[in-house]
C-alpha cells in the first residue's frame, strides 16, 4: 500500500443515497457526505447527479475503509430502486436509535 492508499483508508469512508429530483437514487462513497452533496448540488458531482440533480441524502453508513465502501457501493448500485429506499429507511432508524 502506498502513502497516498494509507491515507484515505486512515480515514471513515461513508457510502451515501441521495434521492434525486426525478425520484432516482443515486448511490456512491466520500469521506465527508455533506460536502460531497454540495458538490453534487453544485452540478460539479458525478455525470449523474449533473443529469439527476439531488435533492437530499437518503442515508449515509459508515464503512471500515474504502475498500469496504466500495464493495458495498456495489452492493447497493445492484439493488431495485425500492430496495434501496427500505435499505435507507433502516440505516435512518438505526441512526435515531
Amino acid at each position: 500500500m502506498n502513502k497516498v492508499d494509507a491515507a484515505s483508508n486512515a480515514k471513515t469512508w461513508y457510502v451515501y443515497l441521495l434521492e434525486c429530483k426525478d425520484g432516482s437514487i443515486y448511490t456512491g462513497i466520500a469521506i465527508d457526505v455533506t460536502a460531497r452533496f454540495a458538490v453534487h448540488c453544485a452540478g460539479k458531482g458525478a455525470r449523474y447527479t449533473r443529469a439527476h440533480p439531488p435533492l437530499k441524502i437518503l442515508a449515509s453508513v459508515a464503512c471500515e475503509d474504502k475498500a469496504a465502501a466500495l464493495r458495498a457501493e456495489i452492493r447497493i448500485k445492484k439493488m431495485r430502486a425500492s430496495a434501496k429506499r427500505i435499505y435507507a429507511g433502516r440505516l435512518a432508524d438505526a441512526a435515531s436509535t
